[in-house]
């Protein structure tokens, strides 16, 4: 044989090393030292973008949830504000209220007169109806101090002792809230 001519078994034909650089079946070929590195670095990089990522999104959730608590505590305060405004208007109603009743139960001679205060009165009414104010109703009922005021005992009446017998002014609310008791009388 030639000096330049070499088996095949004995060395690489390209000038390499002796070992094979792929891997044979079943074993896999290690990585160097600078792959394992850069991909740990990696791995740090995803595992702390992960974590900013999520403590992102509870800051994000935490922020929208506050956000909803303000949205519904503010609709509240501002639905509590209308319902005082529409209770103090009511409360300076209702003498307007008591004097048209009067008036409209009075004796009159003048017809047209009496329609007026009639028409005024139903007006009135159908406002304090669709604000939804509503008389309390007392005669004959237990008396209750969440609604009534008692100024009087009526001992004459013959009915059973707690018992409203007579309505001395009338009673109104706004949904659960009295905007005037009841001036009433009650069985002893």
């Amino acid at each position: 044989m030639a000096e330049n001519e070499t088996k095949l078994g004995d060395a690489p034909l390209n000038g390499g090393t002796l070992a094979e650089e792929k891997p044979q079946k079943g074993k896999k070929a290690k990585a160097p030292k600078a792959d394992n590195a850069a991909a740990a670095a990696l791995e740090q990089q995803l595992a702390d973008a992960q974590a900013a990522a999520a403590e992102a999104k509870d800051s994000l959730l935490r922020t929208a949830a506050e956000y909803d608590n303000y949205r519904r505590r503010s609709q509240k305060e501002q639905e509590a504000a209308f319902g005082h405004g529409v209770s103090h208007a009511v409360e300076q109603l209702l003498p307007v209220l008591d004097v048209l009743e009067a008036a409209a139960h009075a004796e009159s001679t003048d017809a047209e007169y009496k329609k007026g205060v009639t028409l005024t009165l139903s007006k009135l009414e159908d406002i304090f109806t669709k604000l939804g104010v509503t008389e309390i109703d007392t005669l004959g009922k237990p008396f209750d101090p969440e609604l009534h005021n008692c100024l009087m005992q009526d001992a004459d009446s013959g009915a059973e002792s707690g018992t409203v017998t007579k309505v001395l002014q009338k009673g109104y609310t706004l949904g659960d809230k009295v905007i005037r008791h009841s001036q009433v009388a009650v069985a002893p």
